[in-house]
């Protein structure tokens, strides 16, 4: 068993608030980590809060490198793992976070809202796995979390291209884990369900009491609920688990 020292983990979209949580659990396990935010050549505010977040995150004692990445880019996912690889080291736990949402009804759904999400949340994956899975497959191990949604299961009015791509990720995982099953690779998908990000804790309350209402467990989930099941996930004791799809919703979906 390795010791988590030598191994590195990439999280996708890692300073957003399911990223963070998952970045300083990973950290606190031992591990190499770092956080993918998206290159933003033409807003350089990006790049700007992204060495804020890690200023935050080193007064903590949390040490995360950073890196820019378009991740929904082939060239752009690529280079970055290169960066990565030759900064930190070979990426062996990715963590495919990063995600947006362009909301709208199809009949009113715009090509560019489709093609958006498409590219962001499930053309990514793709992006980084391919990117990561030669390397893994050569040294015997190697763990590809994606971060999925329960609206992914249950679709949700308005979000046929968030739901197909959240959807996508789970049949992606499946394939591939079948292909790396001898290989000492897993690759697994973990489901949210309505969690209280800062971003989603800002909505009027009002709003956020309708939303609970709808869960048999009345409450948001937990970011670091989600950061522990990255966890276990990534850990050698979950070797045995791969092609699996983790619902943490609250019972919002029971499948």
């Amino acid at each position: 068993m390795a010791d988590n020292k030598s191994r590195v983990a990439l999280v996708t979209g890692g300073t957003g608030g399911l990223g963070t949580a998952m970045c300083e659990r990973l950290y606190k396990d031992g591990y190499k980590v770092v956080a993918n935010y998206k290159d933003f050549t033409k807003a350089l505010q990006w790049r700007e809060e992204a060495k804020k977040w890690r200023e935050n995150e080193l007064r903590m004692g949390i040490d995360i490198h950073i890196v820019e990445g378009d991740v929904a880019d082939f060239k752009s996912a690529n280079a970055m793992m290169k960066e990565i690889e030759e900064e930190v080291g070979p990426v062996d736990i990715l963590v495919n976070n990063a995600g947006i949402t362009r909301d709208a009804p199809l009949h009113k759904m715009t090509p560019e809202q489709w093609h958006e999400v498409m590219d962001t949340n499930l053309n990514s994956v793709f992006n980084c796995s391919r990117a990561v899975i030669e390397g893994m497959i050569a040294r015997g191990w190697g763990r590809i979390i994606n971060i999925s949604s329960v609206n992914g299961s249950k679709g949700a009015y308005g979000q046929t291209n968030y739901s197909a791509a959240k959807s996508a990720m789970y049949g992606f995982a499946k394939s591939l884990a079948l292909e790396t099953a001898k290989k000492g690779i897993t690759v697994n998908c973990i489901s949210p369900g309505y969690i209280g990000t800062a971003m989603v804790m800002a909505i009027k309350e009002e709003i956020r009491d309708k939303i609970v209402a709808q869960v048999p467990n009345p409450r948001f989930g937990k970011p670091e609920e989600i950061a522990k099941m990255v966890s276990y996930l990534a850990s050698d004791d979950a070797a045995y688990i791969t092609g699996a799809n983790m619902a943490v919703n609250g019972g919002l979906h029971m499948y």
